[in-house]
């Protein structure tokens, strides 16, 4: 078998796209573009100092296209989180308000003092959980 710099190019993005299998995360496949580019100007014909270029150019390149083209979005607080509170989201049934503000409603057998989100309408009827605060329950009107 012949080891020439283009199959050691492939060889190298193969291993980076198994790591990237193993681990999950795309900016390991971006790299492995970058190899990729490598081996295709050892295929070219061009100098070593030329491989390496292509491939630091066009891994940088993707790596940074890949890192902008995701959304910046931020995790919601861990009490409004429906990824770690299961919580989030499930319907009660609110009976009647109090006068400061709270209410008393069954959730989970078990009778819950509940409060009603910031600036919303408190009427009695079907409610969602929009967060959980220590053992309080702050829900929304459902839709």
């Amino acid at each position: 078998m012949d080891w020439n710099p283009a199959t050691l190019w492939w060889v190298a993005a193969g291993v980076l796209v198994a790591a990237e299998l193993a681990s999950g995360t795309f900016y390991l496949l971006m790299v492995a573009i970058g190899l990729v580019a490598g081996a295709l100007a050892a295929h070219l014909g061009a100098g070593l100092a030329a491989q390496i270029s292509a491939a630091a150019l066009v891994g940088a390149a993707t790596t940074v296209a890949w890192h902008l083209r995701r959304p910046a979005r931020r995790a919601p607080p861990i009490s409004e989180n429906q990824d770690v509170n299961l919580d989030v989201g499930e319907a009660v049934h609110v009976a009647a308000w109090g006068a400061d503000g709270t209410a008393r409603v069954a959730y989970r057998g078990s009778t819950w003092t509940a409060r009603l989100a910031p600036g919303l309408e408190a009427r009695p009827g079907p409610h969602r959980v929009r967060a959980v605060e220590g053992n309080w329950l702050v829900l929304a009107p459902a839709p």
